[in-house]
């Protein structure tokens, strides 16, 4: 008599949402890694029987396709294709209650900080010697390194102290040997992220800490480039940019949201900034290093917002030149400060307004890019695509920022750096030749 095989549960993990996110879904993968379990990553081949939905609750757009998304997977599990669909990440933080009752079928949820009672449902334990072990969802040349959790910052607009908490720093030699774990792994590239990298340490070590981490990190051999994403201006402490300037690894690049220019608008979002303090920053910092290239996110459509703070923002784009800009619409976040305000712009007024601005930055962007014609950049080769070698300058990160289509006559691989002359500009991206 044939006995009956028992297949093996192989688990999918699905991520929306930020690079935040990213980084835990990576940390739960080697946690099951560990725990000998069969798991992959946005799988494609559909042979999986139980899915984990990392989901992101940050603006409305976000929630709906975390929404649907969970929908979608237990629809999946409905016909048959799937036996177990469990939630995680921010929206299941924040509106547990509400999701078990609307969707009851998915077969757990669980907060941003339940990982373990998660792997306990899979039969796995967590390993709490793990640090750093990872399988990366990311190509294997470049990886996200998350510095700390959460956020102490009050600003009216964001809902993310409600699902992260409060500021969280990890030790400084936890995420020396995470990055050494990386690099050894064939990680070129670590792009720091936090809620806000400049609080990095306070909680610890009671002293902003990030130039010392910055400066552990740069001496890690095979480490090629460290990038700073989401600093907090007000209060910016200046001994950054002095550390990028001394370290050669520290690329030239700095995310600093932030989120208006008009004095009315940063006072209603609690940005405790004003408009002349970030120009005097601004300044200061390319005081420091004139090449800096400088990321910046804008709101556009928040409560109370006029013309006239529109017109504001198109002029201090045109004064600043910043150059990289992102802009979202404003979302109405129960539980914030903001959310007593009077959200009277419609969606379609708000995007309008958001178009507005980034058609506007559009063309800072294409005189920004026309200056590095005929420039020889280092470029990071990230992919070949259409037949093209497609890589990024250290002022470009990942996804959000410029590529560079690179001409070569040789052949070139994902992570390899090469010399690149530039011989095209277009509005957000170059094009050139490999030289040497």
């Amino acid at each position: 008599m044939k006995s009956k095989t028992i297949k093996k549960d192989k688990i999918n993990i699905i991520t929306l949402g930020c690079s935040k996110n990213m980084v835990d879904s990576e940390v739960m993968s080697g946690q099951l890694l560990a725990n000998q379990m069969d798991v992959v990553h946005e799988n494609k081949k559909l042979d999986h029987n139980i899915v984990i939905v990392n989901t992101c609750g940050f603006i409305d757009k976000a929630k709906e396709e975390s929404v649907n998304t969970i929908l979608d997977q237990v629809e999946l599990k409905r016909k048959g294709k799937l036996d177990k669909v469990y939630v995680t990440g921010c929206l299941s933080e924040r509106y547990k209650q509400n999701l078990e009752a609307e969707i009851p079928e998915v077969d757990a949820y669980f907060g941003t900080m339940e990982l373990p009672g998660l792997l306990a449902v899979l039969n796995a334990d967590y390993k709490s010697e793990l640090v750093g072990e990872r399988l990366l969802s990311t190509p294997s040349h470049y990886a996200y390194m998350k510095i700390s959790e959460g956020c102490n910052r009050t600003c009216s607009f964001c809902a993310i102290p409600l699902m992260r908490g409060g500021h969280r720093s990890k030790p400084m030699e936890e995420l020396v040997a995470e990055a050494e774990k990386l690099v050894k792994s064939g990680v070129k590239e670590i792009m720091l992220i936090a809620q806000e990298l400049t609080y990095y340490g306070l909680d610890i070590y009671k002293t902003r800490m990030l130039p010392e981490l910055l400066r552990k990190l740069a001496r890690i051999e095979g480490l090629e480039w460290i990038r700073l994403h989401y600093a907090y201006p007000s209060k910016f402490p200046l001994e950054i940019i002095d550390v990028m300037k001394e370290e050669p690894k520290i690329c030239n690049y700095l995310d600093m949201p932030l989120q208006h220019a008009s004095d009315h608008m940063l006072d209603a979002m609690k940005r405790q900034i004003t408009r002349k303090e970030m120009t005097e920053l601004i300044h200061e910092i390319r005081a420091r290093i004139p090449e800096i290239c400088l990321r910046t996110t804008l709101i556009a459509g928040f409560p109370g917002e006029t013309r006239d703070d529109v017109e504001e923002v198109k002029d201090f784009l045109s004064e600043i030149k910043f150059d990289r800009v992102g802009v979202f619409t404003y979302s109405h976040e129960e539980d914030t400060s903001a959310h007593t305000l009077n959200d009277s712009l419609s969606p379609e007024e708000k995007e309008e307004r958001a178009q507005e601005i980034i058609a506007f930055q559009q063309d800072i962007s294409l005189e920004k890019n026309q200056e590095k014609l005929g420039q020889v950049l280092k470029v990071i080769v990230d992919k070949k695509e259409a037949g093209r070698y497609i890589g990024r300058t250290e002022f470009d990160s990942v996804e959000v920022d410029n590529e560079v289509i690179i001409i070569a006559d040789k052949k070139l691989k994902p992570g390899d750096f090469v010399n690149v002359r530039i011989t095209k500009a277009y509005d957000y991206d170059l094009e050139g030749e490999v030289v040497g």
